[in-house]
């Protein structure tokens, strides 16, 4: 069981990534947004500072940490209205995989720029005809007899930020695995590789990473662009897998805390009768039990980081998972309540909290359903039987 109390290391990090994002703040994200741009200024601090790369390999330039620092960095930032998403998908996922299955060359080939920010990466699973059941991904990679290489072809949706990413690290199956457990293989495409399009998705999601459908045809790869060993199956995915529901539970947290406290401030000065709105119990109770939710998600996100951390995979996976709904609930409640504290000013552009509405929503929705997850709990933990 991990520690209830942080270390002191911990506590430096969070209060030295407060301090960042404090100095851009939700002002700084909302004109990155509305100016269709990308944070690049603050992922170049964050990288400078070894924010980005703090989960990585000392001996690949970064911090030499786990999940669990990586984590607080992203919370931080997010708490102070600034939360960067690529962190999800770069460092936590990508580098990850690439860190405990890479070859030696992929390792130095990526890990130093994903660590200082010079190299980005994006992660491609999703299928539009899969959803939920991984075991049904239909992109394909075959063996190129004359050069050993591989011809990858398929389709993903709603993948981020392919348009700034060097690669993505596309999720596929061997030809032979078409049919049924799936074996996954993990396969670095570069961005300009020969038949690897991209196409922007129209979101409502106000964000600065974009959301892209890939068509893959027939993208001819090196042999070394394969992760691993094709014959791995599952475990390498989940090696990816499970840091991302972390991260994303990290990404909910900061936000929730973001919407908290803007609404407490609120409460403590905007006066409709003699005191406080914040002084009635209709208003604080509700923005009290905000908080405690807010803190046993992360309770759960702290233990399914230190599980990872420790190399405890199965268990970090239903930690993980857990951690994950909890901070998606959570967040979605906050920013609700967080809205309904500042009424009509909650709507308004001025406050900010109006675009979480639709923001909170994706920590309930990716990478992987609430529902999917009651399932997962109600199968793997509770060892009831499925219904599909």
């Amino acid at each position: 069981m991990s520690p209830v109390i942080e270390t002191e290391e911990h506590q430096a990090l969070r209060a030295a990534v407060a301090a960042l994002g404090n100095r851009y703040g939700r002002d700084y994200m909302t004109k990155v947004v509305r100016g269709d741009a990308h944070p690049d200024e603050l992922w170049a601090e964050a990288a400078k500072l070894g924010y980005l790369g703090v989960n990585l390999p000392e001996e690949y330039g970064g911090g030499g940490g786990g999940i669990a620092e990586l984590a607080i960095v992203l919370e931080e930032l997010g708490a102070a209205g600034c939360p960067l998403l690529m962190m999800v998908v770069s460092p936590a996922i990508c580098g990850t995989v690439i860190a405990r299955f890479g070859t030696e060359e992929q390792k130095r080939q990526w890990l130093p720029g994903l660590a200082d920010g010079s190299l980005t990466m994006a992660f491609g699973i999703t299928e539009p005809d899969a959803g939920s059941n991984s075991h049904r991904i239909t992109t394909t990679a075959r063996r190129d007899p004359e050069t050993g290489g591989w011809f990858l072809t398929g389709r993903k949706v709603f993948i981020s930020g392919v348009d700034i990413a060097d690669a993505t690290l596309i999720v596929g199956r061997t030809e032979d695995a078409k049919s049924g457990r799936l074996k996954p293989c993990l396969f670095i495409v570069p961005r300009d590789a020969e038949g690897f399009q991209r196409n922007r998705i129209d979101m409502e999601l106000q964000a600065p990473e974009k959301q892209f459908e890939l068509v893959l045809d027939d993208v001819r790869l090196p042999a070394d662009a394969l992760v691993g060993d094709e014959d791995a199956g599952l475990l390498q995915l989940f090696a990816g897998l499970n840091p991302e529901r972390i991260m994303t539970a990290a990404f909910a947290v900061g936000m929730g805390r973001y919407a908290l406290g803007r609404a407490v401030s609120y409460a403590k000065e905007r006066s409709v009768w003699k005191a406080p709105i914040g002084a009635h119990q209709a208003i604080a109770h509700p923005l009290a039990q905000a908080h405690i939710d807010l803190e046993l998600a992360r309770l759960m996100m702290q233990k399914a980081a230190y599980l990872y951390d420790a190399g405890d995979d199965v268990a970090a996976g239903e930690a993980a998972n857990m951690a994950k709904f909890a901070a998606g609930d959570a967040c979605v409640k906050a920013v609700d309540q967080s809205v309904h504290t500042l009424g009509g000013n909650g709507l308004t552009r001025e406050y900010g909290l109006a675009s979480l509405i639709t923001a909170s929503r994706v920590a309930r929705i990716a990478p992987v359903s609430r529902d999917m997850i009651l399932n997962y709990v109600s199968h793997q933990t509770l060892g009831l039987p499925k219904s599909y």
